[in-house]
């Protein structure tokens, strides 16, 4: 599956004086897409980290369309856009309970080896699932 979505319902501790979601915020909301669609695929972070694999953001964008509030129940969507040798690239799509589309982002990951800290290849385990699916 390119595509994975999940909602989650802004907390109260995420937005401003005015009830708005704080910028920064949509980076933790892509960072749980990842995480999430990663998970779906069968694979996780920690599984990631304890084979001394860890997956830092060496890229990171967003435009933001509207903003999302308060107990708004949002939907991010995480697509798969690429992943070619040690680098794997999403794109992300944030809409609202009226299926407006709030925000849009991008993201470039590294695989790299927690000891060395040097760039790797994804984990066979890693690159065959996402073979599976491109």
């Amino acid at each position: 599956m390119k595509e994975y979505e999940f909602t989650v319902r802004v907390r109260y501790a995420e937005t401003d004086q005015m009830g708005v979601v704080y910028h920064g915020n949509y980076a933790q909301y892509f960072e749980m897409g990842r995480v999430e669609w990663l998970r779906n695929l069968g694979v996780s972070y920690k599984w990631m980290e304890d084979n001394g694999v860890m997956l830092p953001v060496v890229s990171l964008e967003m435009n933001y369309k509207k903003p999302a509030r308060y107990d708004d129940l949002l939907r991010v969507k995480t697509i798969l856009k690429s992943q070619t040798s040690v680098k794997i690239e999403f794109d992300y799509e944030i809409y609202n309970e009226s299926n407006q589309l709030l925000t849009t982002g991008y993201s470039m990951l590294v695989f790299v080896d927690m000891k060395s800290g040097r760039p790797i290849l994804p984990p066979t385990y890693v690159s065959d699932k996402i073979k599976e699916i491109i």
